[in-house]
């Protein structure tokens, strides 16, 4: 595969989340999301990792002027599929090829873990945020990835528990799942933390969104795992 295996695994990516996006995004992370960008009065937004522009779509739903970037041409021919109206634009987070202050919102929508260029990708948000803005961050839960590698596990009396190890390590690690297989990125929740605060910019929420609205089986893994993040940051 490429480096970062997205090229090769970008049509099985774009057929698991199908229209309306997978479990997690729909039942989690999606709600959390809008709550923080409905009725706020955002204008211009930038989708920082884009892929195949579902984020970005959602967000002109919202009548928010959003322009998508990625650095994978499968997703984003796709995007544009989608949305021939739309913005998207090829580029990678570490290297954005935007003004200074151009953005009242900016979008990490579980993107980061996918990111090798961690410290420039943030600081690069940062740059482009205007001040007042807000950075918009979901990502995958340092404990989630740490045991990406071995995940549950059953006991000799049949108990299901999922393992974290090697939580401080910072490292890449290959995931496969249906089709797909890409490589993310394993770190510590203080080593985001670290490099957004180093950009001066504030924390003003946090949250760990609870699945909701589907089957409770379905529900229960979500409930004994902290899979995922929300956080809001605001550039003074």
């Amino acid at each position: 595969m490429t480096d970062d295996g997205w090229r090769e695994s970008a049509g099985a990516w774009i057929a698991s989340l199908g229209d309306e996006g997978d479990f997690l995004r729909r039942h989690a992370i999606d709600p959390a999301m809008l709550a923080r960008i409905e009725g706020r009065g955002f204008r211009a937004a930038l989708d920082v990792g884009c892929g195949e522009g579902r984020f970005c779509r959602i967000l002109r739903d919202l009548g928010i002027t959003a322009i998508g970037v990625d650095p994978t041409p499968e997703l984003l021919a796709e995007a544009v599929r989608r949305d021939p109206a739309g913005d998207y634009r090829s580029g990678r987070a570490e290297a954005l090829e935007f003004a200074d202050a151009g953005f009242d919102l900016v979008v990490s929508y579980l993107t980061l873990i996918d990111i090798p260029g961690l410290e420039e990708a943030i600081s690069e948000m940062a740059r482009v945020l205007a001040p007042g803005g807000t950075l918009l961050i979901a990502n995958l839960a340092s404990f989630s990835t740490a045991g990406a590698e071995t995940g549950w596990i059953a006991t000799a009396d049949g108990t299901r528990h999922y393992t974290v190890d090697r939580y401080l390590e910072e490292r890449a690690i290959e995931a496969e799942w249906d089709g797909i297989r890409i490589v993310n990125w394993h770190r510590p929740l203080s080593t985001y933390l670290g490099l957004l605060l180093e950009q001066g910019l504030r924390l003003v929420h946090f949250a760990e969104p609870a699945a909701s609205g589907a089957d409770p089986e379905e529900i229960a893994d979500y409930d004994r795992v902290p899979w995922a993040y929300v956080m809001e940051w605001r550039k003074e």
